[in-house]
């Protein structure tokens, strides 16, 4: 499997947003573990989508990939400046614009001259070298299955420093990023670690899709539920209901469970939209066929007469 991301979603480095959405969820719907189980060629296949997608949906992650700064995992490849320059051009720092950083003049002394100044200003005792600086920030990626998405959970990951368990809020969306305060890099000198940042990838659902705060899903139902009508069980993100097939039900047909789709904080719930989809008999079998035959004698109908040609 390529570590290259373009190669992992089969998109060149030039696709656009929308053409690397596609692609991601095209292999996300071909290759889901739940349609292919026991296929671990379809699996290493969805996640490495699935980590390929996170990266490039992120135009600044993206970017930074492609200038090689970090490498398809998101972490960050090692440059081959020293420390001292990477803490020199950190916003804030009273030096980073100083004539004495331009890259002329004896380095080592430039570095002397600096923790000479930060003693002065009482950065550090005198004769002690040292100085406090944050430590840096961390990005991780993280999948999580549709129905935690929907209702919230709490998935467990590894980091550097151990394991973490991760709150997953209701109603989390695809590509929202959550913030881990201090759970980033280490501190310098005693400072506060930085934090660290986990992109959700929410993994598509055999039954479910999502569209905005709506739940929209596909229910089949046999012929005779849609003639004469019927009760019928329905799944939804909370578990399953009775739902209520009307006589004379078409495939197209919506029907709607109000306030059954996505909740968050501060905002009221969606519905779930539910389409019917009328399924034949495997067999259609001579009891069938003869009454079909008598009905259409005298009961036949054209349902494409007044359609456009």
């Amino acid at each position: 499997m390529s570590d290259d991301p373009y190669d992992a979603l089969g998109v060149a480095k030039t696709a656009s947003a929308d053409q690397i959405k596609k692609a991601y969820r095209k292999i996300a719907k071909e290759s889901h573990p739940d349609l292919h189980p026991g296929d671990a060629t379809a699996e290493a296949r969805f996640k490495a989508a699935g980590a390929a997608f996170d990266l490039l949906k992120d135009p600044e992650a993206r970017a930074r990939f492609d200038r090689g700064e970090i490498d398809a995992s998101g972490q960050e490849r090692p440059r081959e400046r020293p420390f001292y320059r990477d803490f020199a051009e950190q916003p804030g720092n009273p030096y980073r614009q100083g004539p004495r950083y331009q890259g002329f003049g004896d380095e080592a002394d430039i570095f002397a001259e600096f923790l000479r100044r930060q003693a002065r200003q009482g950065g550090a005792e005198a004769g002690d070298h040292s100085f406090r600086a944050r430590g840096p920030d961390a990005h991780y990626a993280l999948e999580v299955p549709f129905l935690d998405a929907a209702n919230g959970g709490a998935l467990r990951i590894t980091l550097p420093g151990g394991d973490l368990e991760v709150k997953i809020p209701k109603g989390v969306a695809d590509g929202q990023t959550l913030r881990l305060r201090g759970k980033g890099g280490p501190g310098h000198g005693g400072g506060p670690a930085g934090d660290a940042y986990v992109t959700l990838s929410v993994r598509p659902h055999p039954a479910f899709t999502r569209d905005g705060d709506d739940i929209v899903m596909t229910l089949p139902i046999s012929l005779d539920e849609a003639v004469l009508g019927a009760k019928v069980e329905v799944p939804t993100i909370a578990g399953p209901v009775k739902v209520t097939v009307p006589k004379g039900a078409s495939s197209g047909q919506i029907l709607r469970l109000r306030g059954r789709g996505i909740g968050a904080p501060g905002r009221a719930a969606g519905d779930q939209r539910i389409e019917l989809k009328i399924t034949m008999p495997k067999t259609v079998d001579a009891d069938l066929a003869r009454f079909m035959e008598g009905w259409r004698k005298t009961h036949g109908y054209d349902p494409r007469k007044g359609e456009a040609s």
